[in-house]
């Protein structure tokens, strides 16, 4: 069998596993960077000497700048070639996250995970991109399901990894590994990945309108993270309202620009709107949730780094397994009853964490929550994919997943900032067991109160079973979405 033909790579071709090795590398460089910083925030404070806010910016910095930007990544890709904005993205992440290995102090760390969710922002949405571009339409499904095999075994351990290398060399490693898997990624996509473009791709980029989303989102996400250091102070209050003025800026922009980044015609669909307003609620909980769980269960029950790593794990196995049969449940009775019951087991998930508190015994507290928020994850994360999806016409899949995927990135960079202010936290919480305890204690039932949320819009606002067509359905049927739902690729490119 040759490597491909004149319609594309076939899987079962060297030049084929080439292509999803480089492209699951650096996907998973960025899902990690997402998810496992978590379990090493209490030794990054405790080393850089960080206050509570520190650590919420060490989170949020990455989240902040992907979300702004994960949109106007993939249209760089469309029309400048996704190969080469995903090398450039690559290489981007790897010098961030060298930054962020030898920062000296937590400013220079802060700078540098805005600097690697640049990066993320011009790699993430090539990966997949790339996948439905190179290969032939017979192997593409299949090459689908082995990217998001692969880079959802890569999610699952990754918090476990996070742990280990925390424990062990210590918590720079959890940046300075990206570095050999750049290493890897970089020369193989330049020898076996063909370039790839959006022949339709046209028109300005929309930089003023992501300038305009990330300058907004910098400024509210500042002003909730610093009140509880600073009060009511001239640069807060000034930061929250020059926050809301510059997210009005953006509507009124988006709303008169001949090629918008988020088209507001897009929220004409009265279940995108809906989905998406159910996204919000979901992963605001989930950034909240992970962002406070990996510190209590450190700080507060005397976990060591894997160990808090290790506990959570069972959460992303259990979306690993079973998130495609879920997905082709909600596909046979429609997101309602999936988007529903699904919030609310995982809103029951985190009022068990409740239960985890000094000393707590992981198979009698632990487990039984994240059994739980893992249960209720399954049943909701495929489905909401879905119904974005199946939501818009079948030419704007790609951007509906887009919106989708960066409103999930706000609102979980919004959580995090918001939750330690809500729940009465001080900026020194993070070091007084008793004080996170007691904070905490007050932040899960907001998460939860969330979920609910989302389960209440989902109930009265998608009474209509919809089911998807056949181009409409996922590209990624296997995930573990628990920082924002996966990236679509427009549908033109899975077909052509």
């Amino acid at each position: 069998m040759t490597d491909a033909d004149a319609d594309g790579i076939r899987v079962a071709s060297p030049v084929g596993r080439w292509v999803v090795l480089t492209t699951v590398l650096g996907s998973s460089m960025a899902l990690l960077d997402s998810t496992v910083v978590n379990v090493a925030l209490p030794h990054i404070g405790e080393d850089l000497g960080s206050d509570l806010a520190g650590l919420q910016w060490t989170v949020n910095a990455y989240t902040l700048t992907l979300a702004g930007l994960i949109l106007l990544g993939g249209a760089l890709g469309d029309r400048f070639g996704r190969r080469r904005v995903f090398v450039i993205g690559v290489i981007w992440f790897a010098a961030a996250s060298l930054l962020c290995g030898i920062a000296p102090n937590a400013p220079m760390l802060i700078l540098a995970r805005a600097l690697q969710g640049v990066g993320g922002a011009l790699l993430t949405p090539g990966s997949l991109a790339i996948i439905q571009a190179s290969f032939h339409p017979d192997d593409r499904a299949r090459a689908v399901g082995l990217w998001s095999g692969l880079g959802g075994v890569g999610a699952a351990v990754g918090p476990f990894l996070g742990g280990w290398l925390v424990d062990g060399p210590g918590w720079r490693w959890i940046f300075l590994i990206n570095l050999p898997l750049a290493a890897v990624c970089v020369p193989v996509a330049l020898r076996h990945v063909p370039e790839s473009r959006d022949p339709r791709a046209h028109g300005r980029f929309d930089v003023l309108g992501a300038a305009l989303a990330a300058l907004a989102l910098a400024l509210i996400t500042y002003a909730l993270i610093e009140v509880p250091g600073q009060g009511a102070s001239a640069q807060v209050v000034g930061g929250a309202v020059a926050g809301v003025v510059l997210a009005a800026a953006f509507v009124r922009v988006e709303r008169h620009r001949a090629d918008p980044m988020v088209p507001p015609s897009i929220f004409a669909s009265r279940q995108f709107t809906s989905v998406n307003v159910v996204t919000v609620c979901v992963y605001a909980a989930l950034g909240g949730f992970f962002f406070l769980s990996a510190i209590q269960l450190q700080v507060v029950a005397g976990y060591s780094a894997l160990e808090a790593g290790a506990a959570l794990l069972p959460t992303t196995v259990l979306m690993l397994l079973f998130s495609a049969s879920s997905g082709e449940i909600g596909r046979r009775i429609g997101p309602r009853i999936p988007l529903t019951v699904g919030s609310l087991l995982a809103a029951a998930g985190m009022l068990l964490m409740l239960r985890v508190g000094p000393g707590a015994s992981y198979p009698l507290d632990v487990l039984p929550a994240v059994l739980v928020l893992g249960v209720g994850l399954v049943s909701l994360v495929a489905p909401l994919t879905a119904s974005v999806l199946a939501a818009v016409d079948t030419g704007r899949a790609g951007l509906a997943s887009g919106v989708n995927n960066a409103a999930a990135r706000a609102a979980g960079l919004i959580a995090v900032a918001a939750l330690p202010l809500l729940a009465g936290m001080s900026p020194d919480a993070y070091r007084e067991a008793g004080e996170f305890a007691s904070t905490f204690r007050r932040a899960m039932p907001i998460c939860a109160g969330l979920l609910v949320a989302g389960a209440a819009v989902a109930w009265w606002s998608l009474r209509k079973v919809a089911t998807p067509g056949p181009e409409q359905q996922p590209a990624c049927t296997m995930h573990c979405g628990v920082v924002a739902p996966p990236l679509e690729p427009e549908p033109e490119s899975r077909h052509t």
